[in-house]
């Protein structure tokens, strides 16, 4: 119950986050855009001192007209590029929007499966049941089922037997067992060797990281409860 408490404030608070990031990254490109538009010179400014031109001056050959007129459809090209460049911020700012949205929400994301992770690593795997059939060579954790090499479904049940028992069986136990010999004739490095091989069959490392735990100095067994262990 606790960890589902815990959970659920992660979740709250990472969901918190989120939305107050959206929101201030929103804000921020809001007032930037205000900002950018008022200073951006008016679209008709060229037109209007082309006008104040034609107002204020007594033009009349033929060259001082055709120049002002000239003036005038430079100015009205200027309106329309001003107009587009304005269009083309506008575009600018809602995909950087957009974009700084989605990298917020996927960091959020990672964050919240790193914890998840991290709870998971402290917490080890949640085995529901744990079926090692010796005939087929198979073992069946929480209903996925993992096909294993004879020395690897041998060096799995005898980890098993000893978690039945809350037994922690060293490298040299491990290999005593399985070869048959005394303990004090066998290598710590070849149960060890053991291990790895059938971590390395299970293929998942976080399920052969987890389900075979590794205790300093003491040795190894399976982090799983005992009522779940069925052997066929």
């Amino acid at each position: 119950m606790l960890a589902n408490i815990s959970s659920d404030t992660d979740s709250r608070k990472v969901s918190r986050v989120a939305i107050y990031g959206i929101v201030a990254i929103v804000a921020i490109l809001l007032v930037a855009a205000v900002l950018l538009f008022l200073n951006l010179p008016d679209a008709n400014a060229f037109n209007a001192r082309v006008e104040r031109i034609f107002v204020e001056n007594d033009l009349r050959t033929q060259a001082e007209i055709k120049l002002l007129e000239i003036l005038a459809q430079s100015g009205t090209s200027f309106s329309d590029v001003l107009t587009s460049y304005r269009m083309v911020i506008f575009v600018l700012l809602i995909f950087s929007t957009a974009l700084l949205i989605a990298a917020l929400v996927f960091l959020v994301m990672i964050v919240a499966l790193s914890r998840r992770m991290s709870e998971i690593e402290k917490r080890g795997i949640e085995v529901s049941s744990l079926l090692i059939s010796r005939a087929e060579n198979t073992v069946y954790l929480n209903n996925m089922e993992f096909k294993l090499t004879p020395a690897a479904i041998e060096t799995l049940s005898v980890l098993a037997e000893a978690r039945l028992d809350d037994d922690v069986l060293s490298g040299a136990e491990i290999e005593a067992v399985i070869s048959g010999r005394k303990e004090s004739d066998c290598d710590e490095a070849a149960g060890a060797t053991r291990i790895k091989r059938l971590r390395d069959t299970l293929g998942n490392q976080m399920v052969s990281e987890l389900l075979v735990k590794n205790i300093a100095r003491k040795g190894y067994m399976l982090s799983c409860p005992r009522d779940v262990i069925k052997m066929v």
